[in-house]
C-alpha cells in the first residue's frame, strides 16, 4: 500500500533544488516549499499573491451556503461570488493552461488546504461534485495508490473521516491531528500533514529562554509525524523570525503566515546564509 511520501519526493525535493539554485536571480520567483499562506483569501489576489511570492501552500476557509462552497473567515461576511471554484480551482486551471508548452516548475504543483467550517459530510459531498470538473489536475488516491498531479487538496476542520476512509477513490487528502498522530486505525495514504494549534504545545512566545520540556515534546511529535510520512505545521504561532527559526530547527515543515513578504524574505535570507556557509566551509 502506498503512502503520502511520494508527494514529498516528487514535489518538495525539486522545490528545494530550485530554491538553492535560484536565490541569486532576483527577478525569478523562488518556490518556497515551507511557506504556507494562512487565510490566503484575505489577500487582494487570492492564490496569485501567494504564488507571486513563491508560496506553495495555501489555506481557505470554506462554508456550504445555498449549495455554494463559499470562502469566508466568518459566514456572516461571506460574498456570493467568493467560491472555492472561482477563487482557486478555475484560476489555477487557467494558470496551467496559459503555460502550455513551457517547462514545468515547482509552482505548477501546489497544495491547497481546505478548512471545512460547515457540516463535514454535506460540504464534502458538494466539494466532490465540484472536483469532478478538475480531476485532470488533481492529485488522487485510487485504492491506496497515490498519484501526484498539479494541485493537491487537503481537508482540515470538519473532516468527514469515516466517510473518507470508506472511499476507494479520492481527490483529497487529510490533515491529521498532530497530538494524536499514528493511531492504529489511521490510513497512511490518507494523511499528508499533521497540524496543531501552537498554543496547545508551546507557551513560549519568542521571548526569553525556550522551556526544554516544550521543545522536547514538539521534537517527539515532529519525529512521529515524519516517521508516518506526514509533514508538520503549527497554526497560530507568533509571527516572529525567532519563532520561525525555532520551528524550522525542530523540523516543522510548514510555517503559517499572513505576512507573505516577511516570510518570503526570511526563507530567502536563510537560503543565502546556508549557501555562504557552504561556500566558506562554516
Amino acid at each position: 500500500m502506498s503512502n503520502i511520501r511520494p508527494l514529498a519526493k516528487r514535489f518538495f525535493l525539486p522545490a528545494f533544488i530550485m530554491l538553492f539554485l535560484s536565490v541569486t536571480v532576483a527577478a525569478q520567483i523562488i518556490p518556497l516549499p515551507h511557506a504556507y499562506a494562512h487565510n490566503d483569501y484575505w489577500h487582494k489576489r487570492p492564490l496569485f499573491d501567494a504564488m507571486a511570492n513563491g508560496f506553495t501552500h495555501f489555506e481557505a476557509d470554506v462554508y456550504l451556503r445555498h449549495s455554494k462552497l463559499v470562502v469566508a473567515h466568518k459566514l456572516a461576511f461571506f460574498k456570493k461570488k467568493h467560491t472555492i471554484e472561482k477563487l482557486y480551482l478555475r484560476p489555477f486551471l487557467n494558470h496551467l493552461s496559459n503555460g502550455q508548452g513551457q517547462p514545468q516548475t515547482p509552482l505548477d504543483t501546489v497544495v491547497l488546504m481546505i478548512d471545512i467550517k460547515s457540516n463535514g459530510k454535506k460540504t464534502y459531498a458538494a466539494l466532490r461534485k465540484t472536483l469532478n470538473k478538475y480531476k485532470s489536475i488533481l492529485s488522487t488516491c485510487e485504492k491506496g495508490k497515490v498519484t501526484i498531479r498539479n494541485l493537491t487538496l487537503v481537508l482540515t476542520g470538519h473532516r468527514p473521516l469515516k466517510l473518507l476512509k470508506k472511499e476507494d477513490s479520492r481527490f483529497v487528502f487529510v490533515d491529521a491531528d498532530l497530538k494524536n498522530i499514528n493511531k492504529p486505525e489511521d490510513c497512511p495514504e490518507m494523511f499528508s500533514t499533521a497540524s496543531c494549534k501552537y498554543s496547545r504545545l508551546m507557551k513560549w512566545k519568542g521571548e526569553g529562554a525556550i522551556p526544554e520540556r516544550e521543545r522536547e515534546n514538539l521534537l517527539q511529535l515532529v519525529n512521529k509525524a515524519h516517521l508516518s510520512g506526514t509533514k508538520v505545521r503549527l497554526w497560530g504561532a507568533p509571527e516572529k523570525e525567532v519563532v520561525w527559526n525555532f520551528l524550522r530547527g525542530c523540523g516543522v515543515d510548514l510555517i503559517n503566515t499572513d505576512k507573505l513578504l516577511a516570510l518570503k524574505e526570511f526563507f530567502i535570507r536563510d537560503a543565502e546564509n546556508a549557501q555562504l556557509a557552504g561556500k566558506f566551509g562554516k
